[in-house]
């Protein structure tokens, strides 16, 4: 569910943007745009904080289902996407903030381009996750955080060329860092590959994991240019459809693989074999 919060921080990253430009052609007063500015941070640490530790406890999480015996990727990939139903509520909570006058007269776009925004985004939302699990499964978690963290430049990359994003100082350094990483990970011989995983499953798990991170980057770039070209609005509502519909056309893909593979005819044998404590049953 890090999606949630990574989509909601470009959004808001945006919106700051749009912000200043007006602020430098009207001259605002101070107090009432200090406490903006501090509402904008808070608002922006609390996302990281949850983006940091969902993704965390998500990554340890998805690790030991696969050491204790899991097997299924489709399992691994279903687990990371059903959590979408915890959003739902959040609909029926009033919006504080007035809508712009741009969000009231822009007129919305019709169900078929919704439906096809919606369907070819969960598509590769769907494949991403699934190329995560076939990762976490081959490799080493050091390794595969590691791979994880070149999202960063393929999201510069894809910003780029489809939001025309400028690359800061700021970016251009962590490219720079990134890129050292990868060098040395490349060249570390010292970690270990994960048990009973052969040098051509460790390779596959590289490759999916660079993929994945690939795609997720593309995937981020879309949706904000979903936003900006197509929707031509960011209101709570058309961000919270954006992210539960797109949830939907994920798990739905994803639920017929885990039966099209027959992956689910192990799925009683792999919970009794499954190396965790059982609970009682009274």
């Amino acid at each position: 569910m890090g999606e949630a919060e990574e989509v909601q921080l470009q959004i808001m990253v945006q919106e700051a943007k749009e912000e200043n430009s007006l602020e430098s052609a009207v001259s605002p007063t101070s107090q009432h745009c200090h406490k903006e500015n501090y509402n904008w941070w808070f608002r922006i640490s609390l996302y990281i904080l949850f983006l940091l530790f969902g993704q965390s406890v998500a990554l340890i999480l998805g690790r030991q289902y696969f050491v204790r015996g899991g097997n299924s990727k489709w399992i691994a990939t279903l687990v990371q996407l059903v959590g979408f139903p915890i959003l739902i509520p959040y609909y029926f909570i009033v919006k504080l903030k007035n809508p712009s006058a741009n969000d009231i007269h822009t007129k919305p776009p019709s169900a078929l381009t919704l439906t096809a925004i919606y369907v070819s985004l969960g598509l590769l939302v769907a494949a991403d996750c699934y190329l995560y699990s076939i990762g976490l499964q081959y490799l080493p978690v050091s390794t595969y955080t590691l791979i994880c963290a070149s999202q960063l430049a393929f999201n510069s990359f894809f910003s780029f060329f489809l939001n025309s994003q400028k690359f800061t100082p700021f970016i251009i350094n962590s490219l720079v860092i990134l890129t050292i990483s990868s060098v040395l990970l490349v060249f570390n011989n010292e970690s270990a590959d994960p048990a009973g995983v052969s040098k051509v499953k460790y390779a596959i798990g590289f490759i999916c994991t660079v993929a994945a991170s690939a795609g997720y980057g593309l995937v981020l770039s879309l949706t904000q240019l979903c936003f900006k070209k197509v929707l031509k609005r960011q209101t709570f509502k058309v961000v919270m459809d954006m992210i539960i519909f797109q949830e939907i056309v994920a798990t739905a893909i994803t639920m017929i693989g885990l039966f099209a593979s027959q992956e689910w005819n192990g799925l009683t044998r792999e919970m009794n074999e499954y190396q965790l404590e059982r609970c009682p049953m009274s």
